[in-house]
């Protein structure tokens, strides 16, 4: 687990660098965006070995959207409305779901 964690974390880094590259057209910006993405995705391969795929990408893909959503309001003044609020409580509760009820996933 705690690979995955570490995936999202450089995920969610290299999404926000991405914004912030202004179209790659920051150069210390824009290799921070490649580096977090290209170790986000050795994490997550390396989370594959105890962690079945379906269930590793739908908590990377789920609070990778969360994290980033909320970096998005805080750091880059963006704002959601509430049906995009009403879908991150559902995309949080489906990896709530997962994490303690499915018998899919290793701890």
């Amino acid at each position: 687990m705690k690979y995955l964690l570490l995936s999202i974390i450089l995920e969610v880094t290299g999404s926000s660098f991405m914004q912030a590259s202004d179209g790659f057209t920051k150069p210390l910006q824009t290799i921070v965006t490649i580096i977090s993405y290209i170790a986000c995705f050795y994490f997550l391969s390396l989370s594959l070995k105890t962690i079945p795929l379906g269930v590793s990408y739908a908590i990377w893909g789920g609070l990778g959207i969360v994290l980033t959503s909320i970096i998005s309001v805080v750091i880059f003044k963006q704002s959601l409305d509430w049906p995009a609020v009403i879908g991150i409580v559902l995309i949080v509760s489906g990896v709530l779901v997962m994490n303690f009820l499915s018998k899919s996933i290793t701890h």
